[in-house]
């Protein structure tokens, strides 16, 4: 297995694991047992679909935007500031936390929202763990970044000026 810098050594995995259990939990409540999907009677389908595709195109342009960190044969070997990186430091996670988030908004499933808040989390602690790494592999680099972009969400006005 290649060695990926910068990353959680259990990062992958526990990603696999938790977008398996989502799935299971999630498909299992929603169309089969019902046993938290009671708020549907409440909030219109409309509704409910306009978070899950609000969700999904905003989660495919972060993806797509961010991809460039991880794709190629080689990492670069700077900070990213273009793309989604420019708006916020973490745009793959956040693409999965927002496609966890429609998914389970979509349905209204009460246990896939209290697992939702587990991936969240398990993200978190990931991005974190990442950001130390970061910091000593580019410093003062790393840290004007951080001042000028949001962890999670775009910081608004002039970029911490």
């Amino acid at each position: 297995m290649k060695d990926k810098q910068g990353e959680h050594p259990f990062g992958d995995a526990g990603q696999l694991i938790l977008f398996g259990a989502f799935l299971v939990v999630w498909v299992g409540d929603s169309f089969f047992l019902h046993l938290s999907t009671f708020l549907t009677v409440l909030v219109p389908l409309t509704v409910r679909l306009t978070i899950l595709i609000l969700s999904l195109i905003a989660a495919i342009f972060l993806f797509k935007s961010g991809h460039v960190a991880v794709s190629g044969e080689e990492r670069p070997n700077r900070v990213i500031t273009m793309g989604a990186f420019r708006h916020v430091r973490h745009p793959l996670y956040l693409a999965s936390i927002l496609t966890y988030f429609g998914l389970a908004g979509s349905t209204c499933s009460l246990l896939s929202l209290a697992l939702f808040v587990v991936i969240c989390l398990f993200y978190n602690y990931l991005a974190d763990y990442e950001e130390k790494i970061m910091m000593n592999k580019f410093g003062e680099e790393y840290a004007e970044y951080r001042k000028k972009t949001g962890m999670w969400l775009p910081r608004l006005g002039k970029h911490g000026e």
